[in-house]
């Protein structure tokens, strides 16, 4: 027996739906929630006794959702960001959004290389829990830990929560390349030039280099980049091959976060000095109309460097 859990579903329809079928057909088709799983529709009354809450919504709805409900919190839950994105309108990282929401609760962020299907399924799977106080981190390992699900703790809460959310812009990146049929060395350059991009920005917001050749960084990335369940990659790939933007996001229920990261992630590149090309040129395929196949030439054409500027250039 697994330790009680309340899943909150903000629509009552979907909360009855999910108590009765024990399934959540819309994003977990075949897969039984388990019995100990309580479904509510009220967040309320739950949030009131929860010793711990993980905050699993989209990055664009974490505030609008949790605003209204800042005050059924208990003073001390420890508030766990499982959100890989950034808030789309400061790009604040959504650890420091949840600080401002509800201050004084100890904070952490639980990422990693994971598809929640396979999660869900029980297949093994390595994450990291990272936050600036070891002892909650540790705490968490201990309640979050299963047989076959392995946490990593980690203090450096920017690194890991960076990596989390850039990585996705990486994996649209090579969704592109895939998409114009530019071969597996295209995509393992992106993926490597990617991950330098990707600490070059986070060093610079104060990040620890050595998170990124870790869970959070590397792993997450290469899953992103070429895992088969990569909403991201996918959303890559339709828009290569010349599908609208907008259509290929309705087509699915599921967030493709990198969308929305892409923006946020060149905002900050700016703000901070920092060159980010395949970011970049990400967005102007997105964003501005530019094509997928120009957007990878101007990467290849730029100047040579040397590879030890990793954190410069």
């Amino acid at each position: 027996m697994g330790k009680p859990v309340v899943l909150w579903a903000r629509d009552a329809g979907l909360a009855a739906d999910l108590a009765d079928r024990r399934e959540n057909v819309r994003y977990l088709p075949g897969i039984s929630l388990p019995e100990h799983v309580g479904i509510v529709a009220d967040a309320e009354p739950a949030l009131a006794t929860a010793r711990i809450v993980v905050v699993a919504v989209p990055s664009h709805g974490v505030e609008t959702t949790l605003s209204p409900l800042v005050g059924a919190f208990a003073p001390l839950t420890t508030i766990v960001s499982a959100t890989k994105g950034l808030e789309p309108r400061r790009g604040r990282r959504i650890s420091e959004l949840l600080g401002e929401l509800l201050p004084g609760r100890p904070m952490a962020v639980l990422s990693g290389p994971s598809f929640a299907r396979e999660v869900a399924l029980g297949r093994p799977t390595a994450l990291v829990v990272a936050s600036a106080e070891p002892r909650v981190a540790q705490e968490l390992q201990r309640a979050l830990a299963a047989p076959a699900f392995r946490l990593y703790t980690n203090r450096d809460v920017t690194g890991v929560e960076l990596g989390g959310a850039l990585k996705n812009v990486m994996a649209i990146a090579t969704g592109l390349s895939d998409g114009l049929g530019l071969g597996e060395n295209a995509r393992a350059a992106l993926i490597t030039r990617g991950l330098a991009e990707i600490a070059r920005l986070g060093v610079a917001l104060g990040a620890q280099p050595a998170t990124f050749s870790g869970l959070a960084g590397l792993g997450d990335l290469v899953l992103t980049c070429t895992g088969s369940l990569s909403r991201n990659r996918a959303l890559g790939r339709a828009v290569a091959q010349g599908r609208p933007l907008a259509a290929v996001q309705a087509e699915t229920p599921m967030v493709a976060e990198g969308v929305r990261t892409t923006a946020s992630a060149v905002r900050l590149a700016d703000q901070a000095g920092v060159a980010m090309p395949i970011c970049l040129e990400v967005g102007e395929v997105l964003f501005h109309g530019k094509r997928p196949a120009e957007a990878l030439g101007a990467l290849l054409a730029r100047d040579q460097k040397s590879e030890e500027e990793a954190y410069r250039a």
